[in-house]
């Protein structure tokens, strides 16, 4: 079971219609993911950074299925996908409260620096350890989004 958190979609997050705004569904995907890591694996981003270790965002695949609504109750789930020496590919779903309709879906591929220098870094072991016990392994990446898409709602 991957970690799952509840939002309300707040009202100064919207557009004037009630949707909640493209670039506020990416805030609440990254929230919910950092808020994933300190409820579910006791991790937290701040701890990171005292070691030395950041991560930035290299890129967002984002695909808007359904609109969220103002104050529609969501479910955003996040899974890691891929992990490399360097980086780490999340994935983050946005479902309606019942979780039976897919709202968005967002792979973010992040990659880790010194906070230093800024340059990249190499995760350390520990983390790499870690990591490799939640990696999720039956996601097929090379395919894409649009097929994850697919596979995702046929069984909805």
């Amino acid at each position: 079971m991957q970690p799952k958190t509840f939002y309300t979609i707040r009202f100064n997050d919207c557009d004037p219609m009630g949707h909640l705004n493209n670039a506020r569904y990416i805030d609440y995907m990254l929230n919910a993911r950092e808020d994933h890591l300190k409820q579910a694996y006791q991790i937290t981003l701040a701890e990171y950074h005292k070691q030395g270790i950041a991560w930035v965002v290299r890129r967002h695949d984002i695909q808007y299925l359904r609109p969220a609504f103002y104050n529609e109750i969501v479910c955003i789930e996040s899974r890691l996908i891929e992990l490399g020496e360097s980086h780490v590919l999340v994935e983050m779903l946005m479902f309606d409260e019942k979780q039976t309709t897919l709202k968005a879906i967002m792979w973010t591929n992040f990659t880790s620096i010194d906070v230093k220098t800024g340059r990249r870094k190499e995760h350390p072991a520990a983390f790499m350890d870690f990591a490799a016990t939640i990696k999720v392994t039956d996601i097929d990446i090379p395919a894409g989004l649009t097929e994850r898409i697919k596979g995702l709602t046929m069984n909805a």
